[in-house]
């Protein structure tokens, strides 16, 4: 596999859907490329409006950085390396999880972004999306 596809990202969202049905938070989950262009996204009913958005920035900010955004967090504390960099691209990059890399080998071929429930639970969601992959 050498690039994200239609395909992939249906997988892909249906195992963030199970994982988000398991622990019982409905979700919005957008799958992007390596371009950080939007292949896919779903909201879950009941998923809060805020989500759209914040899943998409979320997939975008793994896509262009080619970090998972919960690694992202870290750097940009305060007198860190990359202070100032949430601020970034008009805003659209999110720095605490929810945002994991799509890799095949060790090159980014997109990224999934969740949002609905808390940083930790959107990240054990995007997780099993990423496993799905």
């Amino acid at each position: 596999m050498h690039t994200m596809t239609l395909d992939h990202a249906k997988k892909i969202v249906a195992a963030c859907e199970v994982k988000a049905h398991e622990i019982g938070i409905p979700m919005v989950i957008s799958v992007v490329d390596e371009g950080a262009n939007l292949v896919l996204q779903e909201r879950m009913d009941g998923a809060m409006i805020a989500g759209i958005t914040l899943a998409q920035d979320k997939a975008y900010t793994a896509a262009a950085t080619g970090f998972d955004t919960h690694q992202i967090a870290p750097l940009v504390q305060p007198g860190k390396i990359a202070y100032g960099l949430a601020g970034m691209d008009r805003g659209r990059l999110v720095v605490f999880p929810g945002g994991l890399t799509l890799k095949s080998g060790d090159k980014t071929i997109g990224a999934v972004g969740v949002a609905g429930g808390m940083a930790d639970q959107d990240q054990e969601v995007a997780q099993a999306g990423r496993k799905a992959l």
